[in-house]
């Protein structure tokens, strides 16, 4: 890396904040909450967790992990199940950290990433940075059908977007709250493709400091089967994706003029943007 000073946020070792999106992991979810809190006992930072239960009446992880009883971890969550990018957008509304990251539930992804995200924004003074997979440095034991899938469509993204970091799906993030302020409000949440919306309305509004880091990843090969139209399939991202592009370049939607039409969100307690 780059013998760099770092930035005056993170020299002075930021609060902060990790949001886990959740769905239907009532058996394991105490123990993987309480793990990412293991690992970031271990470093100099101050933090919170909050664990987003998008879902509340599938099951009962949300009343478990109320009962830990540990002050730095926060759970919310809300009733009816609404997709990985409502909650983790209703996670970045509560928190309070400089630095806001987020991880995948499951311990898929190694929580050490965290820690190494950090580093990279230190040494790179980024305003992004992401988990990647095929990135040279990653330690990564998963399908080879769905690395075939992560190179195709770091290709779409960089073919649409001109975004050169390598891999945009991998569930582990960290933004500048700074950053976060100017982008979130321009978005249109929706369930599939809330990860690359964010990159490249940050990237547009001038955030070019956007970079990745190595992850080590061993996925749960009971849920490695890939779908073309079910829950996360590549019809539905695929199809956000180019519904970011046409927003983006022929709408011009997230631009500052663009009158968006607002509406509030009992469900999750904020105003969210309408198409």
């Amino acid at each position: 890396m780059p013998s760099k000073k770092p930035n005056n946020i993170m020299a002075k070792n930021p609060y902060l904040s990790v949001i886990v999106p959740i769905y239907n992991q009532e058996e394991t979810i105490a123990e993987d909450i309480l793990t990412i809190a293991h690992t970031l006992d271990q470093t100099p930072y101050s933090y919170e967790i909050i664990p987003v239960v998008d879902g509340a009446i599938i099951d009962n992880s949300l009343s478990v992990l109320k009962k830990i009883g540990n002050k730095t971890i926060r759970p919310i969550g809300y009733q009816l199940n609404r997709g990985k990018g409502y909650a983790v957008r209703y996670g970045m509304k509560l928190a309070k950290g400089e630095i806001i990251t987020f991880i995948d539930a499951g311990m898929d992804i190694d929580p050490m990433g965290i820690i190494m995200l950090l580093e990279h924004m230190k040494w790179y003074e980024a305003d992004i940075i992401i988990g990647s997979k095929l990135h040279a440095a990653s330690i990564v034991n998963y399908p080879f059908q769905r690395k075939i899938i992560t190179l195709g469509y770091y290709l779409l993204v960089k073919l649409l977007f001109g975004l050169k970091i390598r891999d945009t799906q991998t569930g582990l993030k960290a933004y500048k709250k700074t950053v976060l302020k100017k982008v979130l409000p321009r978005l249109l949440v929706k369930q599939f493709a809330f990860d690359i919306e964010i990159l490249a309305v940050a990237n547009r509004l001038g955030f070019k400091k956007i970079y990745d880091a190595p992850v080590k990843v061993k996925l749960n090969w009971k849920q490695s089967s890939i779908q073309m139209f079910g829950n996360n399939g590549i019809f539905f991202i695929l199809l956000d994706t180019l519904a970011i592009w046409y927003r983006l370049n022929i709408l011009k939607y997230y631009e500052e003029g663009y009158k968006k039409q607002r509406l509030f969100d009992k469900a999750l307690s904020m105003f969210v943007n309408k198409p």
